[in-house]
């Protein structure tokens, strides 16, 4: 296996930061992505097919929104499974449903090729640093195979299991996301029209047993005015509880709370919201609540 280049399909808010970590960590990086010059911007050479990826690299990553870009990029008529060769490995990085990565797996594996589902979390802060953690699913040869590709990635790699694993582990993780930056928003914004010190309710909150990622992690911030600008969009955020949804359903679990969660971002797109950072979600409820700002400009 050549560890030396490596094929990067999907060159977005995320795939370009972590093409950037792949070259500055002396790895050739081939890119394609329909936005021609964000090769350059990440630091890779641009390929003008997908087939030229896949005739470069031994590894091939994937960055994509969904799982319908996803099966697109696959199977097309010059998508990467027409182009593929056997030993080759392909890694999705993308946020896709379980059931369309194992569909995929099985149509790789007929080529002798092996297709690992890596659902990442960390955001956009974590890929620019290359801290990452990773949640795999594949063939744990394959894995241990491409370590060295995840290196420059990832902080933490963490396998769990088979084919669809890795991606189900994302939907698991992405929902409680949704749930506790929803939730913390409300209550941030209760709390400002209850006139409380915002600051000090944060203090309480990472103190007591309302701690979450978003308190300790998100609204610190916000409380000062700054959204943490360039992850995760509301509407990428909506998406990705859909499809949490849809896999519990498959899995035969009842979906209790993701009503929240749905209406929440929903509202926050109707509002004109779902383009930008999903933390804007609280500006959503704030306008709905009288229009209410956590960060008073004017102080």
């Amino acid at each position: 296996m050549n560890t030396e280049r490596i094929g990067f399909i999907g060159l977005g808010n995320m795939g370009g930061r972590m093409t950037r970590c792949l070259v500055d960590a002396g790895i050739n990086v081939l890119g394609f992505d329909p936005v021609a010059e964000r090769a350059a911007a990440a630091g890779a050479s641009a390929a003008a097919s997908l087939a030229d990826v896949m005739g470069y690299a031994d590894v091939v990553m994937l960055s994509l929104p969904d799982s319908k870009v996803v099966e697109s990029v696959v199977e097309s008529e010059n998508g990467i499974l027409a182009h593929c060769h056997r030993g080759q490995t392909v890694i999705d990085l993308s946020t896709a449903a379980a059931s369309s990565t194992v569909r995929l797996h099985g149509l790789f594996a007929a080529k002798g090729v092996f297709y690992i589902d890596a659902g990442i979390s960390g955001g956009a802060a974590a890929a620019e640093k290359g801290a990452l953690t990773l949640m795999v699913g594949g063939d744990a040869q394959a894995i241990d195979a491409i370590e060295w590709a995840f290196k420059p990635i990832a902080a933490k790699v963490i396998a769990m299991g088979g084919s669809g694993s890795g991606h189900t582990t994302k939907l698991l993780n992405n929902f409680l996301n949704a749930v506790s930056l929803a939730a913390t928003a409300e209550v941030m914004v209760a709390g400002k029209k209850a006139g409380l010190d915002l600051h000090r309710l944060l203090d309480v909150l990472n103190s007591s047993s309302g701690v979450n990622f978003a308190t300790l992690n998100r609204f610190p911030k916000i409380v000062d005015g700054d959204y943490l600008e360039g992850g995760l969009t509301g509407k990428l955020m909506t998406k990705d509880v859909a499809l949490y949804v849809d896999r519990v359903r498959e899995l035969g679990v009842v979906s209790l709370n993701a009503s929240g969660p749905l209406a929440s971002f929903g509202l926050a797109t109707s509002l004109g919201y779902g383009d930008v950072i999903s933390n804007r979600v609280v500006d959503a409820i704030g306008d709905v609540s009288g229009g209410v700002r956590l960060h008073d400009k004017s102080n």
